[in-house]
Protein backbone atom coordinates (compact mmCIF):
# COMPACT_ATOMS: atom_id res chain seq x y z
CA UNK A 1 0.00 0.00 0.00
CA UNK A 2 1.39 3.30 -1.06
CA UNK A 3 1.17 6.43 1.21
CA UNK A 4 0.80 9.32 0.48
CA UNK A 5 1.60 12.59 1.88
CA UNK A 6 -2.28 13.21 2.68
CA UNK A 7 -2.90 9.92 4.05
CA UNK A 8 0.09 11.29 6.79
CA UNK A 9 -2.04 14.23 7.82
CA UNK A 10 -5.46 12.67 7.77
CA UNK A 11 -4.36 9.92 10.04
CA UNK A 12 -6.16 9.31 12.53
CA UNK A 13 -4.49 7.81 15.48
CA UNK A 14 -5.92 6.10 18.29
CA UNK A 15 -5.80 7.83 22.00
CA UNK A 16 -4.56 5.53 24.67
CA UNK A 17 -3.37 6.45 28.11
CA UNK A 18 -0.05 7.14 29.08
CA UNK A 19 0.60 7.30 25.05
CA UNK A 20 2.60 10.18 23.21
CA UNK A 21 1.39 13.77 23.18
CA UNK A 22 -1.19 14.30 20.43
CA UNK A 23 -0.13 17.61 19.06
CA UNK A 24 3.61 16.30 18.78
CA UNK A 25 2.35 13.39 17.07
CA UNK A 26 0.75 15.63 14.87
CA UNK A 27 3.08 17.81 14.13
CA UNK A 28 5.60 15.18 13.31
CA UNK A 29 3.12 13.62 10.78
CA UNK A 30 2.85 16.80 9.33
CA UNK A 31 6.54 17.04 8.97
CA UNK A 32 7.35 13.60 7.60
CA UNK A 33 4.30 14.69 5.13
CA UNK A 34 6.07 17.89 4.00
CA UNK A 35 9.29 16.06 3.46
CA UNK A 36 7.77 13.14 1.69
CA UNK A 37 5.49 15.81 -1.35
CA UNK A 38 9.06 17.35 -1.48
CA UNK A 39 10.95 13.96 -1.88
CA UNK A 40 8.16 12.95 -4.70
CA UNK A 41 8.57 16.37 -6.20
CA UNK A 42 12.29 16.38 -6.76
CA UNK A 43 12.36 12.91 -7.90
CA UNK A 44 9.39 14.21 -10.51
CA UNK A 45 11.76 17.23 -10.88
CA UNK A 46 14.98 14.81 -11.65
CA UNK A 47 12.65 11.80 -13.49
CA UNK A 48 11.40 15.34 -15.98
CA UNK A 49 15.49 16.33 -15.91
CA UNK A 50 16.51 12.96 -16.55
CA UNK A 51 14.52 12.42 -19.60
CA UNK A 52 15.30 15.95 -21.13
CA UNK A 53 19.07 14.96 -20.63
CA UNK A 54 18.05 11.35 -22.55
CA UNK A 55 16.83 13.28 -25.35
CA UNK A 56 19.55 15.14 -25.65
CA UNK A 57 22.12 12.33 -25.99
CA UNK A 58 20.03 11.31 -28.60
CA UNK A 59 20.14 14.50 -30.60
CA UNK A 60 23.80 13.85 -29.97
CA UNK A 61 23.97 10.71 -31.04
CA UNK A 62 21.84 11.29 -34.38
CA UNK A 63 24.41 14.22 -35.41
CA UNK A 64 27.07 11.82 -34.89
CA UNK A 65 25.71 9.16 -36.98
CA UNK A 66 24.88 11.93 -39.47
CA UNK A 67 28.70 13.17 -38.94
CA UNK A 68 29.48 9.87 -39.64
CA UNK A 69 27.75 9.23 -42.92
CA UNK A 70 28.70 12.84 -43.76
CA UNK A 71 32.07 11.32 -43.13
CA UNK A 72 31.68 8.16 -45.68
CA UNK A 73 29.72 10.94 -48.20
CA UNK A 74 33.28 12.85 -48.54
CA UNK A 75 35.25 9.87 -48.91
CA UNK A 76 33.45 9.02 -51.54
CA UNK A 77 33.80 11.98 -52.98
CA UNK A 78 36.93 12.29 -52.59
CA UNK A 79 37.47 9.18 -54.50
CA UNK A 80 35.62 10.31 -57.39
CA UNK A 81 37.50 13.63 -57.13
CA UNK A 82 40.87 11.49 -57.17
CA UNK A 83 40.21 10.39 -60.56
CA UNK A 84 40.01 13.88 -62.13
CA UNK A 85 43.13 15.23 -59.60
CA UNK A 86 44.70 13.68 -57.06
CA UNK A 87 46.21 16.68 -55.38
CA UNK A 88 43.30 18.64 -55.12
CA UNK A 89 41.22 15.66 -53.70
CA UNK A 90 43.89 15.24 -51.07
CA UNK A 91 43.47 18.61 -50.26
CA UNK A 92 39.54 18.14 -49.68
CA UNK A 93 39.91 14.63 -47.73
CA UNK A 94 42.22 16.67 -45.21
CA UNK A 95 40.27 19.57 -44.49
CA UNK A 96 37.02 17.57 -44.30
CA UNK A 97 38.98 14.80 -42.03
CA UNK A 98 40.03 17.65 -39.65
CA UNK A 99 36.25 19.33 -39.62
CA UNK A 100 34.74 16.22 -39.12
CA UNK A 101 37.63 14.91 -35.97
CA UNK A 102 36.75 18.39 -34.78
CA UNK A 103 32.91 18.12 -34.42
CA UNK A 104 33.36 14.63 -33.11
CA UNK A 105 35.50 15.81 -30.17
CA UNK A 106 33.21 18.70 -29.28
CA UNK A 107 30.34 15.85 -29.72
CA UNK A 108 32.02 13.20 -27.37
CA UNK A 109 33.08 16.45 -25.33
CA UNK A 110 29.19 17.12 -24.97
CA UNK A 111 28.46 13.19 -24.55
CA UNK A 112 30.73 13.16 -21.45
CA UNK A 113 29.28 16.34 -19.98
CA UNK A 114 25.66 14.88 -20.71
CA UNK A 115 26.84 11.58 -18.77
CA UNK A 116 28.28 12.97 -16.23
CA UNK A 117 25.30 14.93 -15.39
CA UNK A 118 23.42 12.03 -15.79
CA UNK A 119 25.54 9.96 -13.40
CA UNK A 120 25.13 13.01 -11.26
CA UNK A 121 21.67 12.83 -11.22
CA UNK A 122 21.59 9.04 -10.99
CA UNK A 123 23.62 10.50 -7.33
CA UNK A 124 21.02 12.47 -6.35
CA UNK A 125 18.11 10.10 -6.70
CA UNK A 126 20.49 7.50 -4.74
CA UNK A 127 20.34 9.52 -1.81
CA UNK A 128 16.58 10.90 -2.05
CA UNK A 129 16.14 7.08 -1.68
CA UNK A 130 18.37 6.53 0.70
CA UNK A 131 16.94 9.26 2.78
CA UNK A 132 13.43 7.82 2.52
CA UNK A 133 14.59 4.14 3.40
CA UNK A 134 15.67 6.34 6.64
CA UNK A 135 12.89 8.06 7.51
CA UNK A 136 10.84 5.29 7.03
CA UNK A 137 13.19 2.70 8.94
CA UNK A 138 12.41 5.47 11.57
CA UNK A 139 8.98 5.40 11.61
CA UNK A 140 8.61 1.75 11.73
CA UNK A 141 11.54 1.64 14.66
CA UNK A 142 9.28 4.43 16.57
CA UNK A 143 6.12 2.44 15.56
CA UNK A 144 7.89 -0.45 17.03
CA UNK A 145 8.85 1.11 20.64
CA UNK A 146 4.99 2.27 20.79
CA UNK A 147 3.23 -1.28 20.19
CA UNK A 148 6.31 -2.29 23.27
CA UNK A 149 5.05 0.17 24.87
CA UNK A 150 1.18 -0.52 24.48
CA UNK A 151 2.29 -4.18 25.37
CA UNK A 152 3.98 -3.24 28.13
CA UNK A 153 1.36 -1.72 29.76
CA UNK A 154 -0.91 -4.32 28.86
CA UNK A 155 1.22 -6.74 30.98
CA UNK A 156 1.34 -3.91 33.71
CA UNK A 157 -2.73 -4.18 33.74
CA UNK A 158 -2.60 -7.94 33.81
CA UNK A 159 -0.03 -7.48 36.93
CA UNK A 160 -2.15 -5.24 38.58
CA UNK A 161 -5.68 -7.02 38.25
CA UNK A 162 -3.74 -10.67 39.05
CA UNK A 163 -4.75 -12.72 42.16
CA UNK A 164 -2.28 -11.53 45.13
CA UNK A 165 -0.23 -14.66 46.64
CA UNK A 166 0.68 -15.40 49.90
CA UNK A 167 1.87 -12.95 51.94
CA UNK A 168 5.55 -13.19 52.60
CA UNK A 169 7.20 -13.70 56.17
CA UNK A 170 8.78 -10.42 57.33
CA UNK A 171 12.20 -11.05 56.96
CA UNK A 172 12.19 -12.05 53.09
CA UNK A 173 8.96 -9.17 52.40
CA UNK A 174 11.92 -6.45 53.63
CA UNK A 175 14.76 -8.33 51.21
CA UNK A 176 12.70 -8.52 48.40
CA UNK A 177 11.58 -4.98 49.14
CA UNK A 178 15.23 -3.74 48.89
CA UNK A 179 16.23 -5.57 45.62
CA UNK A 180 12.69 -4.83 43.82
CA UNK A 181 12.46 -2.32 40.64
CA UNK A 182 10.45 0.83 40.96
CA UNK A 183 7.83 -0.27 39.09
CA UNK A 184 7.11 -3.32 41.49
CA UNK A 185 7.06 -1.23 44.62
CA UNK A 186 4.36 0.70 42.55
CA UNK A 187 2.98 -2.28 42.06
CA UNK A 188 2.84 -3.40 45.90
CA UNK A 189 2.42 0.34 46.80
CA UNK A 190 -1.36 0.50 44.40
CA UNK A 191 -1.94 -3.12 45.54
CA UNK A 192 -2.05 -2.04 49.31
CA UNK A 193 -4.11 1.05 48.31
CA UNK A 194 -6.58 -1.27 46.56
CA UNK A 195 -7.09 -3.56 49.53
CA UNK A 196 -7.44 -0.58 52.25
Amino acid sequence: MKVTPLDLRQAKLRVVMRGYDRNEVDALLSEVADDYEQALRESDRLHQELLRLEAVVTEHREHERNLRNTLLTAQRLSDEIQAHAEQESRRIVEDAESRAELILQKSEGRIEEVQREIDGLKLRRRDVETTLHSTIATLRNALQFVREQDQKERDDKILLHRPRQAVLEPQAQTASQAQASPTSTLMRTLDAAAEG
